[in-house]
């Protein structure tokens, strides 16, 4: 054995892992392809500054995930904003004020279009600039890099180029798509962990090619020389095809090389490499997608909302310029001039009576300008600035903090706030979103004996639903609070509780012998590596996959102490039953037969210290039943019984079965396997599975154990509040029916009395169809099944009409490939609909997004899809909503979501807190807007008929354009981000509040044209109200009359008063920025009006002192205002006093609760919320509503894959 050198590692570990390590596992078809189209790369390792190597002219490492440079930023963020149509109008306005058309000054135009424009640019900036230091960030993170004479020195990552030699050290993030050449270990592997790429957390094995795993030191790199030829950059993660030229020998290259960029070294001390693809060759980087563009309903109705008013405002400039033009036409007849004043004898083309069409059109353009204030120029840019505060509450929200993980909520969108208030389907994951993915040992079956009183969620659930007292089960005749086990401290991954074989007692079982055999062959048949703590000499692992995490650590608890693996070994400290204490004992991993999805188990082939050889072996039953020997098989009906209660009890089960081997058996298995992993054939996976098949025969079973994926704490009661709330749930999941079914009941989603519609292929007639063989005729008879089975299944809901029965449908991946035809989709959907709840069971990724987008397309309803993994991000995206559960899975699903949060149970909050009143907020907002903007434009509209069309604007210009940007937006600003209708504790209490949003009643065209009607009629008031005060009596003591200076500065401050005035009588939640911002609003109009007032007449114009020296000193002009603020806010104060009186919504009844301080009269919420429990839901609270309607009710299972 060789020394350890240079802290150099020994373990050869490439026969412990995998059938991939060592020769490298390709496809001779495709080296036949290096040097041709797609496969032209060429790298010079170790000489990227040569001659050839810069020829090809490859990019550097340097990475830019921004959208913009400082010189594309001006002219691509302006090319955004001016999209937008709104924008572009007033683009085009602002133009036409340098004309002579323009009825204001340029200046006026251009500026509040220049403000808001800024601030929409500047908001694109920052985040870009966010993302611009990011990228700093990591362009210069360093990595040691072979610089000549065996000399490594740190350089910043965007230095790299393709061909250098760099070494990463343990922890250590590779900075570029490197081919793996040696490491710490003498076998030339490392450990490599694929979070950032994948979203798994369990490690991935890699290794060099042979011939480079003895480069192992930093000087053996000084005259290191080799030449990779390999495929183009391109976005697939699995695969690499190259070969590598090194000391004249061409050598085959597979993905097992590749080390890519943004995964992470771990376990190992350091590796070198040479660097393949840099930058935006990567293929994380090629992978890199901007994610799909999602606007929210009230957004894209917002859109059509803009082009009604569009419509309204070339309306009203046509009718004008129409009238302008007759009038035009008739100011000179027979040499009588009526509107003498404006010399139609001697006009401009503007007024000329013989050019009365023309001079129409050009007032049509006139209008087009001046009726633009109908269009609220800074909604948008308000809209944005209130979301992202609106994020900020989300993300601080103290009640979404996951304290455990130290992990908050986090919105990564603001598009989409007020569309969590109007979710009408949930689409979620089971397994890591439902369910913890924190594996526990629980059960086992070891010998025939069951073993393990644990309770799981699922039993507790079936307890309540078949009225079984939960605590006759739980002692199961034994008193566990006197247990002494319960006083230890709680192990993670292992719940398991039986006196008879914890603490060493299992020697004194009738099967000790097997019992030992069982606790062996769950601490050697794994691929987990051991840590041991240096200072506390506690030993961690790292698993593949939970699962073995918790078999390894069960088998710790109870006495076998996985804590040691060497180049070919794993050692155990494990209980002698004669002496009854630890001895330690080393077994020789000679094969490892992998576990995969074709395969379902996993095998080692182990050498005792006695000279033995056993085969042991664990997986699903079945295929493992059917591989007992005849005399193997004493335990079996006992086994498959214990294994059928554990899968009703929700647990996921494996056969524990072992063989013992002779050496000549042995001798040729190996033989043939090592051909068949050596192999460079497409069919090398096939080969040894083959061979595999040979050995794994005639075992002896040992037991069954039983691990379970927990529920997450609150998922019961956030699906009955959800469900309360009229949200449909809908679960996908991966799972086998019948745990899908249980973990359906422990979660509230099924329940006793809730007719089950089960659609799979399992009736004896597709069976008998399939043993022949005919595809055609299998997918002819499962459509036709599928379609009878959807059918029956509206036939029964048709049957059960408007009555109180309620029905869940569950349908299996294999029937979901039929069911999600295009023939047969819409009336699957049409089922699926109106069952209460929907689980689809073992479905693929591509299903689950198909599922998506079936029930987003056909109910066009807002949809949010919730996942943990990667193979929730096709659902995830394909949801109006994605939201991700940042959980054991890694971060791709949070990566691919617009909101992440960390346990289910926060959906609750998100959805009936934040969601109802984002929407609430958003909605009325917009509303506002449009309403304060038709209040403005009708009296533009009003004065400018008042005379005669002429194109006079009402207003003074710096009045026109500070409208929307300074007295009346920032009010609006307020009750966006801080209005409620009601508290949160009342949004948990009254769920049903959230039908609001559901059923859009705060945004809909009525609501809308209600609030327009609104402002017509304030802006009519305003208008007609002033013209009576200010008309014809004399304004002052001196006797003079009102002139436009005056009347446009009165009705201004009326528009003002009025707009900020309903604003006060809509907001329900008042606090002192409300009361700052509308009052101050107010103020911030008289103070504008005395400082722009004062300045030079020349700039000033009809503003000049007309508030000093006309407005102030009259008493006409204070109590035209009073007068006229009063009547146009009594009558919406009048309907909103009756309507909440006798007609109220659902929110006003509950502010009534609120006001007269019946809060907590039970008797008198439970009348309200009543409104919201109905039978046919899931959740507890609607089991015990159909329990009550119905008390006699059995459990009402209708199977409809039973032949009939």
């Amino acid at each position: 054995m060789k020394k350890v050198v240079n802290g150099r590692r020994k373990p050869h570990l490439s026969k412990i892992y995998s059938f991939r390590c060592g020769k490298a596992s390709v496809k001779e078809d495709d080296h036949l392809q290096i040097g041709g189209p797609g496969f032209s790369r060429v790298v010079y390792c170790n000489e990227s500054d040569a001659l050839e190597a810069s020829i090809h002219n490859y990019p550097n490492n340097y990475v830019k995930t921004t959208k913009y440079t400082p010189t594309t930023f001006i002219p691509k963020s302006l090319f955004e904003q001016f999209r937008r149509v709104a924008n572009f109008y007033f683009l085009v306005s602002g133009i036409l004020s340098f004309t002579p058309l323009a009825p204001f000054s340029s200046t006026s135009a251009i500026v509040p279009l220049v403000f808001v424009i800024g601030v929409s640019m500047a908001k694109e900036g920052l985040e870009d600039w966010r993302r611009k230091q990011q990228d700093m960030e990591v362009n210069r993170r360093k990595v040691k890099v072979h610089r000549g004479n065996g000399a490594f020195e740190p350089l910043e990552w965007r230095n790299l180029r393709v061909g250098d030699i760099v070494k990463v050290e343990k922890d250590e993030f590779f900075p570029a798509d490197i081919l793996l050449l040696s490491s710490s270990y003498e076998d030339a592997i490392c450990y490599v962990e694929t979070m950032n790429l994948d979203g798994e957390t369990n490690l991935k094995l890699k290794q060099a090619l042979e011939v480079t795993s003895s480069v192992s030191e930093d000087s053996d790199f000084r005259d290191f020389r080799a030449i990779i030829r390999c495929e183009d950059p391109n976005a697939n993660l699995y695969s690499f095809v190259g070969t590598m030229e090194f000391e004249e020998q061409q050598h085959p290259l597979s993905p097992q090389q590749l080390l890519l960029r943004d995964s992470k070294l771990r376990n190992t001390d350091f590796v070198y490499g040479a660097v393949v693809f840099t930058g935006h060759d990567t293929k994380v980087m090629q992978n890199a997608t901007d994610p799909p563009s999602k606007r929210s309903r009230i957004e894209r109705k917002m859109d059509h909302i803009i082009y009604f008013l569009f419509s309204m405002l070339f309306l009203m400039a046509f009718v004008g310029s129409i009238f302008f033009g007759i009038a035009t036409k008739d100011d000179l007849k027979k040499n009588i001039m009526k509107r003498w004043y404006l010399r139609p004898d001697d006009s401009t083309v503007y007024f000329d009576p013989k050019r009365a069409p023309l001079a129409a059109f050009l007032h049509f353009l006139t209008a087009l300008m001046l009726y633009s204030y109908l269009i609220p120029i800074s909604l948008y840019v308000s809209i944005e600035i209130v979301k992202v505060l609106q994020t900020l509450f989300i993300n601080h929200d103290i009640h979404m903090y996951y304290e455990e993980a130290d992990k908050p909520a986090h919105a990564r969108t603001s598009n989409l706030n007020e569309e969590l208030g109007q979710v009408d389907t949930i689409l979620s994951d089971k397994t890591g979103t439902l369910t913890c993915n924190s594996m526990e040992f629980v059960k086992c079956s070891v010998a025939g004996t069951a073993y393990g009183h644990g309770i799981t969620d699922v039993e507790r659930a079936m307890a309540k639903r078949k009225g079984s007292p939960i605590a006759d089960e739980m002692i199961n005749g034994n008193d566990q609070s006197e247990d002494p086990v319960n006083s230890s401290p709680p192990v993670k991954g292992f719940n398991f509780k039986d006196e008879r074989i914890m603490n060493g007692n299992w020697v004194h079982e009738p099967h000790s012998d097997v019992i030992q055999k069982f606790l062996q062959l769950l601490a050697i048949c794994h691929t987990v590596i051991p840590e041991v703590d240096e200072k506390t000499g506690k030993v961690s692992y790292e698993a593949e996959s939970p699962d073995e995490a918790a078999f390894v650590i069960a088998a710790r608890e109870l006495g076998f102490e996985f804590y040691k693996r060497t180049q070919t070994t794993v050692s155990l400290h494990e209980l002698d039953p004669l002496s009854e204490k630890k001895v330690e004992r080393s077994y020789r991993i000679l094969n490892v037969l992998e576990f995969n999805s074709t395969r379902k188990r996993m095998s080692v082939i182990v050498q005792t210290e006695e000279g033995k050889l056993l085969l042991l072996s664990k997986g699903a039953d079945s295929v493992m039943f059917a591989r007992l020997a005849k005399d193997g098989a004493d335990f079996e009906e006992e086994t498959r019984d214990h294994v059928n209660e554990y899968a009703d009890a929700g647990l996921r089960t494996l056969i524990l079965a072992y063989r013992e081997l002779d050496e000549e058996e042995y001798t040729e298995f190996n033989q043939k396997f090592s051909e068949a992993r050596n192999s460079v054939s497409a069919d090398r996976e096939t080969l040894m599975d083959q061979v595999a098949e040979t050995i794994e025969k005639d075992l002896t079973l040992l037991g069954a154990t039983a691990v379970e994926d927990k529920l997450q704490s609150g998922v019961p009661e956030c699906i009955d509040k959800l469900a309360q709330a009229g949200i449909k749930i809908w679960v996908l999941t991966g799972d086998k029916m019948e745990t899908a079914i249980n973990i359906g009941f422990a979660c509230s989603l099924l329940r006793q009395g809730m007719k089950q519609i089960i659609i799979n292929l399992e009736s004896p007639d597709i069976k008998a169809v399939e043993k022949v063989g005919d595809k055609d005729a299998v997918t002819k008879a499962s459509k036709e099944k599928i379609v009878q089975h959807i059918t029956e299944g509206k036939v029964q809901l048709a049957a059960s009409g408007a009555g109180s029965e309620a029905f869940a449908l569950i349908i299996d991946g294999k029937s979901l490939v039929y069911a999600l035809e295009d023939d047969i989709k819409n009336s699957f959907l049409e089922l699926a609909i109106g069952c209460a709840s929907v689980i689809c069971c073992r479905s693929s990724p591509k299903q689950k997004a198909l599922v998506t987008r079936l029930v987003k397309n056909g109910t066009r309803r807002t949809t949010l899809a919730i996942g943990d993994g990667a193979n929730d991000v096709g659902m995830l995206q394909e949801a109006d909503i994605g939201v991700g559960i940042s959980g054991a899975e890694g971060m791709q699903a949070v990566m691919s979501s617009d909101v992440a949060i960390a346990q289910f149970r926060f959906l609750e909050r998100l959805l009936l807190v934040h969601g109802h009143w984002c929407y609430r907020r958003i909605s009325s907002m917009i509303c506002y807007f449009f309403y304060k903007n038709i209040v403005f434009g009708v009296t533009l509209f009003l004065y400018e008929a008042y005379t005669s069309f002429s194109g006079e604007p009402a207003y003074n210009d710096w009045f026109l354009s500070l409208y929307n940007v300074f007295f009346t937006s920032l009010p609006a600003l307020a009750l966006g981000v801080l209005d409620q209708d009601v508290s949160a504790r009342f949004c948990l209490k009254f769920p049903l509040l959230y039908q609001e949003g559901v059923q859009n009643v705060l945004f809909s065209w009525l609501r809308i044209l209600s609030w327009m009607f609104n402002g017509v009629y304030s802006g009519i008031i305003v208008f007609f109200l002033c013209d009576r005060a200010l008309g014809k009596p004399a304004f002052n003591h001196a006797g003079k009359t009102s002139g436009l200076e005056i009347f446009g500065a009165t009705m201004y401050t009326c528009v003002v008063w009025v707009v900020n005035g309903q604003m006060a009588l809509f907001v329900k939640h008042f606090t002192m920025i409300h009361h700052i911002l509308i009052w101050g609003s107010i103020g911030i109009w008289y103070l504008f009006l005395l400082a722009y007032g004062a300045i030079n007449p020349d700039l000033s114009t009809t503003a000049y002192k007309v508030f000093v020296e006309a407005l102030a000193p009259s008493p006409k002009y204070w109590l035209a205002t009073l007068f006229v603020v009063i009547s146009a806010l009594v009558p919406y104060f009048v309907y909103s006093v009756v309507q909440v009186r006798f007609r109220p919504m659902y929110h006003e009844m509950v502010q009534w609760i609120w006001l007269e301080g019946r809060s907590d009269d039970p008797e008198y919420c439970n009348a309200i919320r009543q409104r919201s429990i109905r039978p046919t839901t899931v959740g507890f609270t609607a089991r015990r509503a159909a329990s009550k309607s119905n008390p006699f009710s059995r459990d009402g299972r209708h199977n409809m894959a039973v032949a009939r």
